[in-house]
């Protein structure tokens, strides 16, 4: 998941065999995770699930991540911290929108549609799989792939928890399960987005790079 922070670390344009297929790529893979965050986000206001929200920052997070990595290759190096920043900002918010509107919720008391927690989870299966499929497939000469991997894996997990959250919903009549996978993932985004912030912050100082990201490949 975006909110654990992970990204991968792009690789030198020169060391790339084929360029032109992995910039390729990568414009695939920021559309379709671009494409899911308006899907999750639309889905998750019109059936009223907090966890399809929170899932959909996961979607904009990497989206950013690609788009990052796009701008490396085209060698605008001095752009990364920038878009850290704006990427950990954009993380905090929505995870404090995501915490504010569970909290809300549990005064409100209504019931999320399982239905449609359930059909996008699984299209959000279906979207992480492939993009982990293409960019694992286009692995040669770049080690770090293997983050891209664990990252897409973390994202997995996130659609799984969704999907559970739907059958949770479906089982008990009530929305504490959506609240439940929406407030663990909110805080997950605040303290990824944090984490981000700082590190972005001490290379626009340009102090030395420092490893938030204890526990995930790079």
């Amino acid at each position: 998941m975006s909110a654990h922070c992970c990204h991968h670390e792009t690789p030198s344009a020169e060391s790339i065999a084929n360029l032109a297929r992995y910039r390729r790529i990568l414009w695939i893979a920021l559309v379709i995770n671009a494409a899911m965050f308006l899907v999750e986000i639309g889905a998750g206001l019109q059936s009223g699930s907090l966890s399809l929200l929170a899932d959909a920052v996961d979607f904009a997070g990497d989206a950013l991540n690609y788009a990052v990595s796009l701008a490396v290759l085209a060698s605008a190096l001095a752009w990364r911290a920038r878009a850290a920043l704006v990427k950990a900002l954009s993380m905090m918010g929505f995870g404090l929108y995501v915490l504010g509107a569970a909290l809300w919720s549990l005064w409100q008391g209504g019931v999320p549609q399982h239905m449609t927690m359930g059909g996008v989870a699984i299209l959000a299966l279906v979207a992480n799989v492939s993009v982990a499929w293409m960019l694992y497939a286009f692995r040669e000469g770049d080690a770090n792939m293997r983050s891209v991997w664990l990252c897409s894996r973390n994202d997995a997990i996130g659609n799984l928890a969704v999907l559970l959250a739907a059958v949770g919903v479906f089982g008990t009549g009530s929305a504490w399960p959506d609240l439940l996978v929406a407030s663990l993932m909110a805080a997950l985004a605040l303290h990824g987005g944090w984490s981000v912030l700082r590190q972005a912050r001490r290379e626009l100082a340009g102090e030395p790079a420092q490893d938030d990201h204890h526990g995930h490949a790079h």
